[in-house]
């Protein structure tokens, strides 16, 4: 099986430490869901939404309160 397109967006090595341990677990949820759910649009939608919920979880570790 080959890796979701959307995994490239869960890399966490380019940020600060700070951002570093809120981005890498949802990087390693991303991958657990890559490797254990078949291919298709539901499966799209969850690494989509997923991707939505750790941005928003890096940027409330950079701008707390925001």
């Amino acid at each position: 099986m080959t890796e979701h397109p959307t995994l490239k967006w869960f890399k966490w090595e380019h940020l600060k430490p700070e951002q570093q341990g809120v981005s890498k677990q949802f990087g390693l949820l991303a991958k657990a869901l890559d490797n254990s759910l078949e291919d298709g649009p539901e499966k799209s939608v969850a690494l989509r939404k997923l991707l939505e919920s750790k941005d928003a979880a890096v940027r409330a570790n950079i701008i707390p309160g925001g």
